[in-house]
């Protein structure tokens, strides 16, 4: 199936995609845009675990988001940041505490999340399949 046909298209409209004051500057559509937000192996989790409830403490996130490693959480948590998703709040204590949150735009973009959350759970046996697979046909190359 082609992503065209995920969508119905109206053949009469621009083909470049479109934002209420004009075209998108440098992205494809939609879907570029949101991509290039949430590019990056971890912001997807971030935005994921962040969405469970409320502000979440640094430590916290770095135990739910395993295999991470801490240099590349801290920056994927300032690119989030920096992109109004993620707010961080330092309350200047000693010791440091520091906590981050959704801003509403990272809450809508985690709520959009939710159907490919889905879709893993409901498929992880086939997925989990495939990715054998592709191991053992590695191994054999």
């Amino acid at each position: 199936m082609s992503p065209r046909s995920l969508t119905p298209r109206n053949d009469a409209a621009p083909s470049k995609a479109e934002a209420p004051g004009g075209p998108l500057p440098g992205f494809t559509c939609g879907l570029d845009a949101t991509l290039k937000l949430i590019s990056g192996k971890w912001k997807p989790l971030i935005l994921y675990f962040l969405a469970q409830g409320g502000p979440t403490r640094y430590g916290e996130l770095r135990r739910a988001i395993r295999d991470v490693s801490d240099k590349v959480l801290i920056q994927q948590l300032k690119e989030l940041e920096a992109d109004d998703l993620v707010k961080r709040t330092d309350y200047q204590e000693v010791p440091p505490r520091v906590d981050y949150a959704l801003t509403p735009l990272g809450y809508s973009l985690a709520r959009s999340l939710v159907p490919l959350c889905t879709w893993g759970t409901e498929n992880m046996a086939e997925v989990t399949r495939l990715f054998a697979q592709r191991e053992a046909a590695a191994r054999k190359a």
